[in-house]
């Protein structure tokens, strides 16, 4: 625990208890938020074939979670370490361009 607080730059144990709350409840949002989003567009297990029906539900769940994981962070008081977070995991996928200073 403690090399994980010290990777992290964390100083107290609420956040690094805050930061396991976040990531867990936005996963289950952005669980939650996909399931109408994908009933919408009329995609279900017994519409579609499940080997379609889960890629698709898990690509709609990687945007909602990366675009709501800063949110919830705020709403822990966590937003600098999600922040941080965000650009630091988009820039590995390749999308740091998103988060450059036009200086």
């Amino acid at each position: 625990m403690e090399k994980l607080k010290q990777r992290w730059n964390i100083d107290n144990n609420w956040s690094f208890l805050a930061i396991f709350i976040v990531f867990a409840l936005n996963g289950s949002f952005a669980t939650w938020v996909a399931k109408p989003i994908t009933t919408f567009f009329g995609l279900n297990p017994e519409t579609i074939s499940s080997f379609i029906y889960w890629p698709l539900r898990i690509l709609l769940i990687f945007p909602i979670y990366q675009l709501t994981l800063p949110i919830i962070g705020w709403l822990f008081g966590q937003f600098k370490f999600f922040w941080a977070f965000e650009k630091k995991f988009l820039s590995r996928l390749g999308l740091g361009f998103l988060f450059k200073n036009k200086d």
